[in-house]
């Protein structure tokens, strides 16, 4: 019964872009890069030909890959996780990935969550969990990054698995949350407790 109700909510909660806004191809070089599903000419994204930009794809525990978009600042000390919201994929978040590495002077990681964007699989509660988990995996095992010299951020549904990696990591350097998300059921009936078919619960 409770995976009846859990694969109803996710119908009703995630609403990746169809089609996504990109897709990845390999460069000469046998290096990962993202292209833009609108651009009749299939031109990468303006950094793709840019070392500070990292295209990365990742296993998570539940056999999903996820893709990953890693952007360095070398004038940075800490690092961003960022955690997007509905309906949106990496495509469209490149040029605020790369003001918000400028402006706050950290590295960025921006992933999909599964069936978004070019991530494998199909949207889920905890799919998200372990999306998150392998994003930080890659962060602490390709580069090196502490929880301490670390910044999870969540906007809307990405406050649900923000918040899920952040009770797992004592020693963060903070959370952001951006329009957390609340039950939407909740917000329509004016009511404290929780439905069965909330995600995120809490």
């Amino acid at each position: 019964m409770g995976c009846m109700f859990s694969h109803l909510a996710a119908k009703f909660a995630f609403f990746p872009p169809s089609p996504p806004t990109y897709h990845l191809t390999k460069t000469p070089d046998g290096k990962l890069s993202a292209v833009s599903s609108a651009s009749s000419s299939s031109s990468t994204f303006p950094s793709a030909g840019d070392p500070s930009l990292d295209v990365k794809v990742v296993k998570t525990r539940r056999g999903n890959k996820v893709t990953a978009f890693y952007l360095r600042n070398p004038n940075a000390r800490l690092t961003l996780l960022y955690s997007h919201g509905n309906a949106a994929d990496l495509g469209q978040l490149f040029d605020l990935f790369v003001q918000l590495k400028v402006n706050l002077r950290v590295n960025l990681m921006g992933y999909d969550y599964s069936g978004y964007g070019a991530s494998t699989g199909k949207p889920s509660e905890y799919d998200t969990y372990a999306d998150i988990e392998a994003a930080y995996e890659c962060l602490q095992t390709d580069y090196g990054v502490g929880q301490e010299d670390l910044i999870l951020y969540g906007q809307s549904v990405g406050s649900g698995p923000t918040l899920h990696l952040a009770s797992k990591l004592p020693r963060l350097r903070g959370v952001v949350l951006h329009s957390g998300i609340l039950s939407g059921l909740r917000v329509l009936c004016h009511v404290k407790f929780k439905f069965c078919c909330d995600i995120y619960s809490v």
